[in-house]
Order: C-alpha cells, then sequence, then structure tokens
C-alpha cells in the first residue's frame, strides 16, 4: 500500500480524496495554485505544495508541475479527482515514466474512451448496445447531408474529442445541417483542438442512464447499478439519482452485466462511468468516463461502499474488496448539485462566504470544501457543493432532501440552492416522470424569461 499520495485537484473532490486516504492510514499531499492558498483541502492535507498561479493552465493543468511537486514531497501515486488532468493519456504515461502510480485506469484506455468513436467502435464489438450513427468521423456537409437523410431526423452531430456539453448540435431538420454540422466543428476546435465530428440518431425522449462499473486490472469487474442523470441544464448534470425511477430490477441486472463483461474483457482497472441514453425500453451507448465522476456518492449510498478507497487499493495492487454477489441496493439516493451561480442566468457568482452551515441528520451528506470567510475564487467551475440524501425508498429520499435543503445555508454570494424547492414542487419529479428535456423546458417556462 502507497504511504503518500498527491491529489491533482482541488476543491470538495480533493478533501474527498483526503478524507478517504486519511481513514486509510495515508498521507497525502494537495495542490494548490495561488488562488487557492486558503482552500479547505490544503488546510486538511497532510502536506500542501504551491504548483503555479491561478490560472488552471499554468497550475492544475501543468503535468511538470505536478510532477515536480511528487519530487519534492516523496508521494508514490497521484490520484486526479475528476476534471483537470484526470481524463488526460499524456499525463497518465508521464506518470507512469517517473515511476509512479496514477490512480486510474491505464492511459490506453483513456484514449481509446477519450475519442467517441474509437469508444463507440469498441464498446460495439464488446457487445454493448450503440445509439445508430455514421460508422466513423463525418469529413465534410455533403457527407453530414447523405447521412442525415439516410438516417432520417432529427440528427445530433458531435465532436468526437467533446465532453460537458461542447461540441454537440441537433439538426431537426434538412436545413438544419448546415448550421449544425460547422457550429460543432468549430466547437471542437476551439475547445479540444479536434474538428471531426460524427453523427447520431436524435432521441426525442430518451433518459440518461449511466452505469457504474469497477475492475481490477486482472480481468476482472464489476457493476454497482445505475444512475438517472437526466435533469440537465445545457447538457450539464444538475440532480442525480440512484436506482434509476424507471429501470426494473431485470433491466439493472441485464445492462449491468453487459458493462461489466465489457470491461472485464478490457482488463480495465479502478473506477469508470457507461453512459446511455434510455428510451421505451433500450438502452444506447452514447460514451464512457474514465474516472471517479461528481455523483459518485449516490451510488456509494445505496451500496454502502467507498469508491475512492477501492481506487486507492485496486492501484496499489490490491483486490477488490467486494464482488458482485456482494452488491445488493439498500434504499434510494439523490443528489443535488450547488453552485455559486445567480439565478435565473446562471452566471458565475464568485465571492466571500460570509455565513455557512451544512444539514445534517439521519441520511444526509454534504460534499463541500466551503467555510465561513472563505472566497471562492473567479478562476475554476462553479460547483460549490453536492447534496446527498438517502433514504429507505425514494419517497422518503425526496422528503429528507426537501429538509435538508432547508437547514443548507450559503449566505454571501448567489446560489443555485432555491432552484431544488421548486423543482421538488413539480409532480414530474416527485414521480420520476421526466426526460433530459425536461428541465430546460421547465427553466424556460418557470426561471429564465
Amino acid at each position: 500500500m502507497f504511504d503518500k499520495i498527491l491529489i491533482a485537484n482541488r476543491g470538495e473532490i480533493a478533501l474527498r480524496v483526503v478524507r478517504a486516504a486519511r481513514e486509510m492510514g495515508i498521507a497525502t499531499v494537495a495542490v494548490h495554485s495561488t488562488a487557492d492558498s486558503d482552500a479547505m483541502h490544503v488546510r486538511m492535507a497532510d502536506e500542501s505544495i504551491c504548483i503555479g498561479p491561478p490560472a488552471s493552465a499554468q497550475s492544475y493543468l501543468s503535468i511538470p508541475a505536478i510532477i515536480s511537486a511528487c519530487e519534492i514531497t516523496g508521494a508514490q501515486a497521484i490520484h486526479p479527482g475528476y476534471g483537470f488532468l484526470s481524463e488526460n493519456a499524456s499525463f497518465v504515461q508521464i506518470v507512469q515514466d517517473h515511476d509512479l502510480t496514477f490512480i486510474g485506469p491505464t492511459a490506453d484506455h483513456i484514449r481509446t474512451m477519450g475519442d467517441k468513436i474509437t469508444a463507440k467502435d469498441t464498446m460495439k464489438a464488446l457487445g454493448v448496445p450503440c445509439v445508430p450513427g455514421s460508422a466513423g468521423g463525418v469529413p465534410d456537409l455533403d457527407a453530414a447531408k447523405k447521412i442525415g437523410a439516410e438516417m432520417g431526423y432529427p440528427v445530433i452531430i458531435k465532436a468526437t474529442a467533446g465532453g460537458g456539453g461542447k461540441g454537440m448540435k441537433v439538426a431537426k431538420t434538412a436545413a438544419d445541417m448546415e448550421s449544425a454540422f460547422h457550429t460543432a466543428r468549430a466547437e471542437g476546435k476551439s475547445n479540444f483542438g479536434n474538428d471531426e465530428v460524427y453523427i447520431e440518431k436524435y432521441l426525442t425522449t430518451p433518459r440518461h442512464i449511466e452505469i457504474q462499473v469497477f475492475g481490477d486490472g486482472k480481468g476482472n469487474a464489476v457493476h454497482l447499478g445505475e444512475r438517472d442523470c437526466s435533469l440537465q441544464r445545457r447538457h450539464q448534470k444538475v440532480f442525480e439519482e440512484a436506482p434509476g425511477p424507471i429501470i426494473s430490477p431485470q433491466e439493472r441486472r441485464a445492462i449491468g452485466k453487459v458493462c461489466a463483461d465489457a470491461v472485464a474483457r478490457i482488463n480495465y482497472i479502478g473506477a469508470g462511468t457507461i453512459e446511455f441514453l434510455y428510451e421505451k425500453g433500450e438502452f444506447f451507448f452514447i460514451e464512457m468516463n474514465t474516472r471517479l465522476q461528481v455523483e459518485h456518492p449516490v451510488t456509494e449510498a445505496i451500496f454502502g461502499v467507498d469508491l475512492v478507497r477501492e481506487q486507492i487499493r485496486v492501484a496499489a495492487g490490491l483486490d477488490m474488496s467486494f464482488g458482485q454477489d456482494d452488491l445488493v441496493i439498500n434504499g434510494h439516493a439523490i443528489e443535488v448539485r450547488i453552485n455559486a451561480e445567480r439565478l435565473p442566468s446562471f452566471t458565475p457568482c464568485p465571492g466571500r462566504i460570509s455565513q455557512y452551515h451544512a444539514p445534517g441528520g439521519l441520511g444526509v451528506r454534504m460534499d463541500s470544501a466551503l467555510y465561513d470567510g472563505y472566497s471562492i475564487p473567479p478562476f475554476y467551475d462553479s460547483l460549490i457543493g453536492k447534496l446527498i440524501v438517502h433514504g429507505r425508498d425514494r419517497p422518503e429520499a425526496l422528503a429528507r432532501l426537501e429538509r435538508a435543503l432547508s437547514e443548507l445555508i450559503v449566505d454571501g454570494v448567489d446560489t443555485t440552492i432555491p432552484l431544488f424547492p421548486a423543482l421538488l414542487a413539480e409532480p414530474d419529479i416527485q414521480n420520476g416522470t421526466y426526460n433530459i428535456h425536461w428541465l430546460e423546458r421547465w427553466l424556460e417556462s418557470n426561471l429564465e424569461q
């Protein structure tokens, strides 16, 4: 087992890793930019080291700075959290070249799943159901129009290197294709340095269902059920729950086995999430995230496992501490993402926290790095916390979420907290009858006017 690990991240996820490591008796090193000198993860880690100025490119994305921090502190392994360098195959290779351990998948697996076309081809070969679409990249507008005509509209054009909703445009009719095609290419080039795009059939009323998988790198893998992440704004998840409200136990077992078998066959190591669109009883693969997900706590809640602890264990060469038969769902869990943003525009709202009070009580977990007097810097993602609740069933979880939200206090900056009581008042949320378009339509009618 490692004696010391470095956490190449910030905020609540860095603090999450510090906590797991401490319970395992492992020392931690927090890296930080000058803007994060007073951050909670810096205070809580055993050691800290400044790796650059506020800009991410010169700090949290600086591979030389992170490797140097390992050498200076004697850290043996690096946990990437999510975002930043967590899915950067070149970084993983450099980590290994310096005789350090990357707590996550191999560079080859990250590279394969990082390209949407390669990922889709790989999953199709492994027996995972995929959305109908182009055989590969689409070279030009004429080819795009031909594919659209053959497949039938609506279609969605996606950047092969895309993520976070960038480089994705819907063409509802043939008349929309030219604008959507060129915009998706431009966004792909601007955000990812790659303007290649592909085309898929656009499902009209799907839900976003993702399967949590975990492998030991030795040909063994399990699935930990599904999460429903359908409540999204501009392709960014807002509200996640597990298990999915409309997924049957039979469907769960079937798609879970397909996913676990797929990652076992490629000797996948660590945590991964296989994401699907689900419509009319069918699952369609869209992408695989080769890292820990923001919403991993809801899975931990219903299975009683610590996914970060397990990541560290298998990275150190140990076997998984559970098998598929050990994983039995207990109750229902929901997570809402709290952002420092001003409603109804959702514009970022950095600033000083004048008062912070986390909710408590049975079945309530608050993952946040906030504290009284903390100044949220303007340089990073606006996510400032995740409120997770767990109940014996979905109605109890919803009631517990409503109660916990009433206790949560974040003063000094605008946040998205008021959004969630309003959502909980909606019959569609209470009944679980929503899809990936529901939230944006609701916002147009209720907030974004």
